[in-house]
């Protein structure tokens, strides 16, 4: 999943992305309101962590504003120095998703973070499955027919993503915008190291249904078939 976080402060910046990228998301920073903004508009971010009082550009609502209005509908946490009551219903009001005040634990901003994640679809939960394998969001475990599998970050970033969106046709570009972050130098075919990575992990060992499925000329589905 492809998180983006904009903050002007470079070090609290850098400390949200340096844990949340040892949770396997992919992170990219903003350290400005108006940087902020157009890359929410015109990148893929599957959710936004948002300063509120921003020293340069548009501010935190005025983000929150602009992105509802175009129709982005990714959700958004705002984190802000300013406990008032008003404030945070200025912030929600706006099209915030959720609200966390300075100074905040970082565990509790991986747990709204990872809620927010399992909103757009409440079946999901905390642990995704498909047939007898299983990924687990909070512990980040992996089992298959009550295996486990020890997969690296990227590994699981990636089936995370595919379980996420079991059943759908994923391409490879797609599959770069959402588990890599803007930095990383990624090709189609790193996407197929990758992919054959997993099938030598979750498919190959196993006695069950192959559950990474190749659809020519269009990417990669993950279901299961009997």
């Amino acid at each position: 999943m492809r998180l983006l976080v904009i903050e002007d402060n470079p070090k609290i910046a850098q400390a949200i992305k340096d844990v949340l990228t040892t949770e396997a998301f992919a992170v990219d920073v903003a350290h400005s309101g108006d940087e902020g903004l157009q890359s929410a508009l015109y990148e893929p971010y599957d959710l936004l962590i948002l300063d509120r009082m921003l020293s340069q550009g548009a501010d935190g609502v005025e983000i929150c504003q602009t992105l509802r209005t175009e129709g982005k509908h990714m959700p958004i946490i705002m984190v802000t120095a300013k406990d008032q009551v008003n404030q945070r219903i200025e912030g929600l009001n706006a099209g915030a998703d959720d609200y966390l005040i300075k100074p905040f634990s970082f565990e509790e901003l991986i747990a709204r973070v990872r809620a927010l994640l399992r909103r757009p679809d409440d079946s999901l939960g905390t642990v995704l499955h498909t047939g007898d394998l299983a990924l687990d969001t909070v512990r980040m475990r992996v089992e298959r027919a009550g295996v486990e599998i020890k997969l690296s970050r990227t590994e699981y970033a990636l089936l995370e993503y595919l379980l996420r969106h079991s059943g759908q046709t994923l391409s490879k570009q797609h599959l770069i915008a959402h588990v890599w972050d803007f930095a990383a130098d990624i090709l189609p075919n790193t996407v197929e190291a990758y992919i054959t990575r997993l099938r030598n992990k979750i498919d190959k060992p196993f006695n069950s249904p192959e559950l990474i499925r190749t659809v020519h000329g269009f990417g990669y589905c993950l279901d299961k078939r009997t």
